[in-house]
């Protein structure tokens, strides 16, 4: 009797943890993020002329030389044009130790590809986000350096002044957090949102 008691009570207190912690909890919580935070919990996508053009906090790799371009990716940012070398949705690094030669040829690798696409910038000059890829891989932001560093490219491919780039940098900067925390960043997507309506005026 007793035993059938205590299997009385555990399937009960299961049922009940799965309805309040698998139905209701995270209804209760959807719908106040909807609520109270409808763009982040939404994702926090961008669009642009009525289309979704990506999202505020995922990075996206630009290589069109009138843009300006991100950090690298390990995992290149979740886009796979090579279907054969898919491996699922993934975020993070390839966590290569620096004596590891494959890090070498990798940061020798963007270096030069880098230096070829911004003429004017030496290699000591470069900033260290724009060679070295973030924990998450999905970083959508870059240094206020890194984008002034490119400006030069930028502003000779859209066929504006560099001042006029300049300014879209700065007001694209993001101040650093509580104004102490970390450094002033720069979200990519949306500069060159704003380089390209621009470029169109």
């Amino acid at each position: 009797m007793k035993f059938k008691k205590n299997i009385k009570s555990a399937f009960l207190v299961s049922i009940a943890m799965f309805i309040i912690c698998g139905l209701f909890y995270p209804l209760v919580m959807t719908g106040l993020s909807q609520l109270i935070f409808p763009h982040q919990s939404n994702g926090s996508l961008v669009e642009y002329e009525g289309k979704i053009v990506g999202s505020k906090i995922i990075g996206q790799d630009f290589t069109d030389n009138k843009l300006f371009h991100s950090r690298p990716s390990a995992v290149n940012y979740n886009t796979y044009t090579d279907k054969s070398k898919y491996s699922g949705i993934a975020s993070g690094s390839e966590n290569l130790a620096v004596s590891n030669p494959k890090l070498k040829e990798r940061i020798e690798k963007d270096i030069d590809t880098f230096l070829k696409e911004n003429p004017t910038v030496t290699k000591k000059d470069i900033p260290e986000d724009m060679i070295t890829a973030s924990g998450s891989g999905l970083d959508p932001h870059i240094s206020e350096k890194s984008a002034y560093i490119q400006a030069d490219r930028v502003a000779k491919a859209n066929n504006l002044s560099k001042e006029t780039v300049d300014k879209l940098i700065m007001e694209n900067t993001s101040d650093k957090l509580l104004g102490v925390f970390g450094e002033k960043t720069v979200n990519v997507l949306e500069l060159n949102l704003s380089l390209i309506k621009q470029a169109k005026k």
